[in-house]
């Protein structure tokens, strides 16, 4: 069994892990990096000529550090199928063609205002490639079993987002487990992560491997948060993920509301066309939450849903208190970006960052406590209160991965640690090493084992 490791190996972002097992390359994953822009600049890198070849991806889920490069891939001349479960497939639908358009978009803004150092601009990737790449996502059923050649694929629900599974690949006597992305015990929305029980090579995630979840009340805090801020007069932006982060957000908005925590008649806005569409798969696969079907269903009653972008840079200029969920959630481009241009010079307004923040992202200089942003190239003041609330996480924290962990039968031979900034990376290692006594490394970028 051969892993090479072309992404999500010294940093969080662009998960790609190829594994060549009995005669078959299984591509793990195909996200985009984000963060900082030495990290960034990997996604216009072409892809090894080894990422081309692989007979399938698998998807773990649909965020995009995890799916957001397929379009690359499959431009470049990628030829496989892509699996993943079908909420997945649906969400990633989502998630591609925004990305692109976002691409689009930026590049079309950068070549009029002229901040671009190149000479035009370009995007990623466009619609048409997006489009390419979501044609060839087959579903898999968590549960069922695929056979590609000599290996064995089936996917293990682990909480986190709609539709997130980690994978596993099975040829005769051996078996890799990839975590994928872990939710939480205790999540909003998503149910426990699912007990995989044996492996003998083992991926496994570390973004919250250095640290444990506060364990304040989500629905307090941002219910005082709300009311503080609009008894100053100001709004309170939460810059968040389309998809998973919008939904719990509306989820707790709606519980406030409900029990008079905050006012019943504050605005609400969810200014994000594809948190929009997201909000309507996750009341479509219900099923697969752990909240009642009637309380989902409600998610978006008294909530202005903004669509178009013409109502969008309209409600950036409005004067009033009001609660805006927007995308993205580390501020790293969106609708969002406008919202922050308006309230942050602002002391009356609050901007909430509900979950972890890649390093050298805006969300990340935002609550490191910079003085200013640069937002359209513009360098923007930052007067407004700044606040994180990690309690909105959707990965577990080092707690919850050592639980996961505990349930396997045995000790992988061997066990990777992999989507972890250095220390949380490290941290998780040596808790595995010290406390279950496992065999246990951090792989390199480019990295390659033979296990």
């Amino acid at each position: 069994m051969h892993i090479h490791f072309h992404g999500a190996a010294d940093t969080v972002t662009g998960s790609r892990h190829l594994v060549e097992m009995a005669g078959t390359r299984v591509l793990l994953d195909c996200g985009m990096f984000q963060g900082y822009k030495v990290l960034r600049e990997r996604n216009w890198l072409p892809p090894a000529p080894a990422l081309l070849g692989a007979d399938a991806v698998v998807l773990s889920h649909a965020h995009l550090d995890h799916s957001g490069w397929l379009p690359r891939l499959v431009r470049s001349g990628f030829r496989g199928p892509i699996y993943a479960t079908p909420a997945t497939r649906d969400l990633a639908e989502v998630m591609l063609l925004d990305s692109a358009r976002l691409q689009e978009e930026d590049a079309r803004r950068a070549n009029r205002y002229a901040y671009t150092r190149h000479d035009k601009a370009l995007p990623l990737y466009t619609t048409a490639d997006a489009k390419r790449a979501i044609a060839k996502i087959v579903p898999l059923s968590p549960g069922r079993e695929l056979a590609l050649g000599r290996v064995h694929v089936s996917l293990t629900p682990v909480g986190h987002l709609l539709g997130a599974c980690a994978v596993t690949l099975r040829a005769g006597h051996d078996t890799l487990v990839y975590s994928g992305d872990l939710g939480r015990d205790d999540d909003l929305l998503m149910p426990a992560p699912h007990r995989v029980a044996r492996a003998d090579v083992l991926l496994v995630e570390s973004t919250y491997g250095d640290r444990l979840h506060p364990r304040d009340d989500a629905m307090q805090r941002l219910g005082a948060i709300v009311r503080d801020t609009v008894a100053r007069g100001g709004s309170v932006l939460l810059p968040s993920f389309a998809v998973g982060r919008a939904q719990a957000l509306l989820l707790v908005l709606q519980r406030l509301k409900a029990t008079g925590q905050i006012p019943r008649r504050l605005p609400i806005y969810l200014d994000s066309p594809m948190a929009i569409e997201a909000t309507e798969l996750y009341q479509r696969h219900r099923r697969l939450l752990r909240v009642a079907a009637r309380e989902i269903a409600t998610l978006t009653d008294g909530v202005t849903l903004v669509a178009r972008a013409a109502q969008s840079a309209k409600l950036a200029q409005r004067h009033y208190p009001a609660v805006i969920i927007s995308a993205s959630g580390m501020a790293t481009g969106g609708r969002v970006l406008h919202h922050l241009k308006t309230l942050l010079p602002d002391p009356r307004h609050h901007v909430v960052f509900a979950g972890f923040q890649v390093g050298g992202t805006r969300g990340a200089h935002l609550v490191a406590g910079a003085p200013s942003v640069k937002i359209h190239g513009e360098y923007v003041p930052a007067r407004a209160q700044v606040s994180q609330l990690e309690v909105f996480s959707g990965h577990a924290d080092a707690d919850g991965v050592m639980h996961w962990l505990r349930g396997f039968d045995a000790p992988p031979r061997q066990t990777f640690v992999v989507h972890g900034e250095a220390a949380a990376a490290d941290a998780l290692r040596l808790r595995i090493q010290d406390e279950l006594r496992w065999r246990v490394r951090v792989p390199p970028h480019g990295g390659r084992f033979e296990v």
